[in-house]
């Protein structure tokens, strides 16, 4: 039996198929897309329709590659960028292109937002978390106030997964897991929160979906679709969830004890747990899984777009990179990079900006500065990674995945920083193949425990331990990193 798995994400959708029985990939495909040009700072956005064309395109190419073995698909999962906001007409068109989980152009209405509801503190009573400007509820309103005409015209309410599964199978639902990122969802309950909601407006309860469970099936492929790829109309479409969801799948991270890293444009930690976890301050997201558990999570929005800005700016290849990396020691030299490019989430700094400080006259290179980037980015992870233990999360090891984890010297740069052992996966994209599995499951052929032991492979190979020289290291530059950001934020120049 055979299984596609979907992860569309900000810069790309890649489709994998995956062979059950083996527990290996056999087919993938990937296409890439942009953002919106020309939109003031802050505003993020893409045309759905290009993720439409992205699926359709890579699952075309991925059943071509299998040829007759195509009769075996059973199901389909998607993964999709979290956060994101699609809104439909009463016809079912897009009105307006989708506002991103990068987006940080929602900062007043996440201020309107706490001060109607007690603050950060109010919000998290309530739901079990603030409302960030990443968050899908402060998009909308932020439309009602900006767009009138558009949000006049919104019968419903989506997030991007949920737009492809409705284009998949013709069926408008919302699972626990992405939309617990949607700023609404009571995470404690797993029920919408009706005072937040009519805060926008008393529409908008009314327009978003049926919420249900994570381990029910979304509905079945389209016939139309069926017909045009050579399917059964019996393929289920699983409920599918947002990418940090289907990435946990993806890596086996479905008990306590395994923590995953995600190496991406943006970065995230995320554990599973059996009940809510709700950080006071706010900072650990306490979002539901996709398995009808919990996955507290920390993302901060700078990752590999600063190793790939860096690399822009001295014309390097991936190989340069990592050669000029490995020439510094472990603190860059007293080199510190600030990774703020596109604003922060973690720490909240959403119109924040990138610092590079303590150049001198012996530091001041490009291989210092793309060391100290790299560093910095990691380092934003592991003051996350702090906030955890003070919730009771301690890691055995983590898994990373994501495009950054392929790098060697970022594996022992994390595993320094991190102080606790990591390990790549024999696929970096746990996404695509988390969907995969959940599909698998949805359609009654096994449970996750047994179907992750079978397709989630760790690469031992890249198993990376810490060196406790260098983690003494990274933990004054963390201190110091903290220090500067406080420092440049109390004085308004962050």
């Amino acid at each position: 039996m055979l299984y596609i798995g979907i992860d569309s994400g900000t810069q790309s959708t890649k489709s994998v198929v995956l062979d059950l029985e083996t527990g290996e990939i056999i087919a993938s495909a990937q296409k890439a897309y942009d953002l919106i040009d020309g939109l003031a700072p802050g505003h993020l956005e893409q045309h759905p329709s290009d993720w439409l064309d992205a699926v359709d395109s890579t699952i075309e190419e991925c059943l071509a590659a299998i040829g007759d073995r195509k009769a075996e698909i059973r199901g389909i999962g998607v993964s999709g960028q979290q956060h994101g906001l699609v809104i439909l007409d009463a016809k079912d068109e897009v009105i307006r292109p989708a506002k991103l989980w990068c987006d940080t152009s929602t900062s007043a209405q996440c201020d309107q937002f706490a001060e109607d509801f007690g603050g950060a503190a109010g919000l998290i009573e309530r739901s079990g978390n603030t409302i960030a400007p990443g968050y899908t509820i402060s998009k909308l309103l932020w439309i009602k106030q900006n767009e009138p005409e558009n949000f006049a015209a919104v019968a419903s309410v989506l997030l991007p997964h949920d737009y492809i599964n409705f284009h998949l199978t013709g069926v408008k639902r919302m699972e626990y897991g992405d939309a617990s990122g949607t700023g609404v969802l009571n995470v404690r309950t797993r029920e919408w929160d009706q005072e937040l909601i009519d805060f926008v407006d008393s529409r908008v309860g009314d327009a978003l979906p049926e919420l249900g469970s994570s381990n029910e099936p979304h509905g079945t492929l389209r016939s139309t679709l069926a017909e045009r790829w050579g399917l059964s109309a019996e393929v289920v479409v699983s409920a599918g969830g947002g990418d940090n969801m289907m990435g946990a799948i993806g890596t086996g991270n479905i008990e306590p004890g395994v923590i995953t890293a995600s190496f991406g444009t943006s970065g995230t930690l995320y554990g599973c747990s059996e009940q809510p976890v709700i950080d006071p301050q706010g900072e650990i997201a306490a979002f539901c899984d996709s398995t009808d558990r919990w996955l507290p999570l920390i993302c901060t929005m700078n990752v590999t777009v600063i190793t790939e800005k860096v690399r822009g700016w001295f014309d390097w290849g991936h190989d340069a990179l990592e050669a000029q990396i490995r020439e510094i020691p472990p603190g860059a030299e007293g080199v510190s990079f600030l990774p703020y490019l596109n604003g922060e989430r973690t720490p909240n700094l959403p119109n924040g900006s990138a610092v590079i400080h303590g150049l001198n006259g012996t530091n001041a290179t490009p291989a210092h500065m793309a060391r100290a980037a790299m560093e910095g980015a990691t380092l934003g992870l592991a003051y996350g990674l702090n906030r955890f233990a003070a919730l009771g999360l301690q890691p055995a090891e983590i898994r990373l995945t994501g495009g950054g984890s392929k790098s060697a010297v970022w594996r022992e740069i994390a595993a320094d920083i991190f102080g606790v052992p990591v390990v790549g996966l024999m696929t970096a994209e746990g996404a695509s193949l988390g969907g995969a599995i959940q599909a698998a499951v949805a359609a009654g052929a096994g449970d996750y425990a047994a179907l992750c032991e079978r397709c989630v492979e760790l690469d031992e190979s890249t198993r990376v331990l810490p060196n406790r020289e260098n983690a003494e290291i990274y933990q004054q530059k963390l201190d110091q990193q903290s220090t500067l950001t406080q420092v440049l934020h109390s004085a308004d120049q962050l």
